[in-house]
């Protein structure tokens, strides 16, 4: 058994905050690389101890490990940080081991607490409407996921069996192709604009093939925008099934593929028109939704207005809701498909009897499930719509920030091209440096500091960097100070 003491020693061993470094040391890194047994060493896979292999986590494996929970200036991937309550809530998970997987309301509450939790996060993203009761609940299937890849893939299965289905078939039952062989379909497409890579690795898993997912972008200079004048052309195509990916937001500029309002309800109606299901890919976007309705955020929350109108979303946890890896969510207003693609038939030993909460296993991929719901709960209990909303404040304050300095600086230039307004941030700043030979090293210089962590992308064929404001710790004027006195010393290093 573990001591009970390890908590306080982790966090003894671990900086936190200003003090915690986003990158392990070169030394340190070295070091816990050469403390992993070998195959060949000798001894290898003799007991160690608990105590000895405790020590040996904490002070040789832990300093090599990034510091994207602990700092406050880990800008890479969206990569969110994990707020107090839900690290201590992800400990009694872990404590108590629970295997969420059958609702058995009279042994545990665990499956009402997931249903209850992710009810709670669709009111905070104004999914539900305001005063509405459980009997007017718009998305009644929903579950956690592993993350927006899963729910990528949940999302893409439910638009399979819906498209297939409006033409008489089940692919849950029949298979992808008898059922479209019966249904007339000679192909189904996934239309999107910018999709997260994602997004083709689901259409791979749900037997679409990558090559179905096709980019129907407005233009090279608004690429995360979707034609809809090409969207109406590709679903009037004869035997062909369809199913809308709508980016809330793109990975590289944060960027929403509709306008808002209006534009979705167009592509609602086109979708009821030819039968195609529309799916949003919400994972850190959507979140726009859950900021202060004042006058700084008004623009990028009416970007986000009218995704409540697609068949299903994805959302993820790890991200903006800062809680631990891995848990993403899952929201369909179609349960009907849903338990039609991911049920668990003739397995009476899993069978909970009617009730108005689904078994977890039944409308999602995994039959064994961790207790993903618990830290998630705890912040939307502790947080609140009003915390959350602060929270993530604070993030779109603190791009729109260095947005605006990069603007104004000679020695990088700010992406998206153009003399757009800072009020379209949301939380994610694209830019590179002017100079060629800089900008070729820019995120290897960057990360070098260790002060601040970017990952690198690409911009119309050249390289880019991308910070990601995702975390809680976010503090608006002492990280800025720290992230341009970084960008300043960069520059000034060439």
């Amino acid at each position: 058994m573990a001591t009970p003491n390890f908590h306080a020693r982790l966090l003894a061993a671990v900086p936190d905050g200003d003090a915690a470094h986003t990158l392990p040391s070169a030394a340190a890194l070295s070091n816990a690389s050469a403390s992993l047994p070998r195959p060949e060493a000798e001894g290898y896979l003799s007991p160690l101890g608990t105590e000895a292999t405790l020590s040996h986590i904490l002070d040789e494996i832990v300093p090599g490990l990034n510091g994207q929970a602990r700092s406050g200036r880990y800008y890479g991937f969206v990569t969110g940080g994990t707020l107090p309550v839900a690290e201590a809530a992800d400990n009694i998970v872990t404590a108590l081991d629970q295997n969420v997987q059958v609702h058995l309301p009279s042994q545990t509450v665990a499956t009402e607490l997931e249903s209850v939790a992710l009810r709670m996060l669709a009111d905070l993203l104004d999914l539900e409407p305001r005063k509405g009761g459980a009997d007017g609940e718009v998305w009644k299937g929903r579950t956690f996921t592993t993350g927006a890849t899963t729910s990528n893939i949940l999302g893409l299965a439910c638009g399979r069996e819906a498209v297939v289905e409006k033409r008489g078939e089940k692919v849950g039952e029949d298979g992808l192709l008898g059922a479209c062989v019966a249904a007339g379909i000679r192909e189904i497409q996934v239309l999107t604009s910018m999709g997260h890579s994602s997004l083709s690795k689901a259409a791979s898993v749900v037997g679409l093939g990558r090559s179905s997912v096709k980019e129907l972008r407005v233009s090279a200079d608004e690429p995360w925008k979707l034609d809809l004048q090409a969207v109406e052309r590709e679903l009037a195509r004869e035997g062909v099934a369809s199913i809308i990916a709508v980016s809330a937001g793109e990975v590289n500029t944060g960027r929403f593929a509709m306008g808002g309002l209006e534009e979705m309800r167009k592509l609602r109606e086109l979708a009821d028109r030819f039968g195609a299901w529309i799916h949003v890919d919400g994972a850190f976007g959507i979140f726009a939704r859950a900021l202060d309705d004042t006058p700084e955020f008004r623009g990028i929350k009416a970007a986000a207005a009218g995704l409540e109108l697609a068949d299903s979303i994805t959302v993820d946890g790890h991200k903006l809701l800062n809680v631990p890896y891995d848990c993403g969510m899952f929201f369909t207003r179609s349960l009907s498909t849903l338990t039609s693609v991911f049920t668990n038939p003739n397995a009476a030993y899993l069978s909970s009897g009617p009730s108005s909460i689904p078994s977890p296993l039944n409308i999602g991929l995994e039959n064994s499930r961790r207790f993903r719901a618990l830290p998630a709960y705890a912040v939307l209990r502790s947080e609140g719509r009003s915390g959350l909303a602060a929270i993530l404040g604070r993030m779109v304050l603190l791009a729109r920030k260095i947005a605006q300095w990069i603007r104004e600086s000679e020695a990088y230039e700010l992406l998206p091209e153009g003399d757009w307004s800072l009020d379209e941030t949301h939380m994610i700043v694209l830019f590179r440096a002017r100079d060629d030979g800089l900008n070729d090293k820019l995120v290897e210089r960057i990360n070098a500091t260790r002060q601040m962590y970017v990952s690198g992308t690409s911009w119309k064929g050249r390289k880019a960097v991308r910070v990601a404001v995702g975390t809680w710790r976010v503090d608006v004027e002492r990280d800025f100070d720290a992230v341009t006195k970084v960008l300043g010393q960069v520059a000034g290093s060439q």
